[in-house]
C-alpha cells in the first residue's frame, strides 16, 4: 500500500524547490561582482567620451550662434503634425 503524505508539507517542499530553482536563475542573470559592475561602467564611460570626441562641432553664424535655418522648432519627418482643426 501507497503511504499517505501530508498536503501542507508537500506543497510547502514544492514551494522552497521553486523559490531555489528561481534563486538559481537570479544568480545566473544578476550575480556579477563588484569589480565586474565597475569594470562595465568604466567600459561605458569610456566609450561615451570616445563617441562624444568624434562628434562634429555645430557651425554657428552669426553673434548669436545660431544655425542657419534652425529656429529651434522641430522639423521634418519626426516632427509632430500640428492638430488639424
Amino acid at each position: 500500500m501507497v503511504e499517505p503524505i501530508n498536503l501542507r508539507l508537500a506543497r510547502k517542499r514544492k514551494a522552497r524547490d521553486e523559490a531555489a530553482g528561481q534563486a538559481a536563475a537570479n544568480r545566473v542573470a544578476f550575480g556579477r561582482t563588484k569589480a565586474e559592475k565597475q569594470g562595465t561602467a568604466l567600459e561605458q564611460e569610456k566609450a561615451g567620451r570616445a563617441l562624444e570626441g568624434h562628434r562634429r562641432p555645430r557651425e554657428s553664424s552669426g553673434p548669436t550662434g545660431e544655425v542657419p535655418g534652425d529656429s529651434g522648432a522641430a522639423s521634418g519627418p519626426d516632427a509632430p503634425s500640428r492638430p488639424k482643426r
